[in-house]
């Protein structure tokens, strides 16, 4: 069963070209990964410290190992300090 993620990220003015270039270098790193299908990052137009981050994985499982790299962890780490409101995850 595949896993579709569509996450909100809403950065603090001050560090939108931070939280800016660490999105947008998830990509290529997590399109190495063999369970990973999609992952594209967009950034708002009506907001520029609005961005989309929509994301395929083949499993849950493989979903749980990426968010285990170093990079997924450096980022979870850093959105306390440079994001405006916190993610808010929701599964059924």
């Amino acid at each position: 069963m595949s896993i579709y993620l569509t996450v909100v990220v809403k950065a603090k003015p001050e560090h939108q070209q931070e939280i800016r270039n660490l999105l947008y270098s998830l990509p290529e790193l997590s399109k190495k990964e063999d369970a990973c299908i999609e992952y594209d990052v967009h950034q708002s137009i009506d907001d520029e410290n609005i961005f989309i981050l929509n994301e395929k994985w083949k499993s849950l499982d493989g979903l749980s190992l990426h968010n285990e790299q170093t990079y997924s962890k450096e980022l979870f780490t850093a959105f306390d300090k440079l994001q405006e409101q916190p993610i808010i995850y929701r599964s059924k």
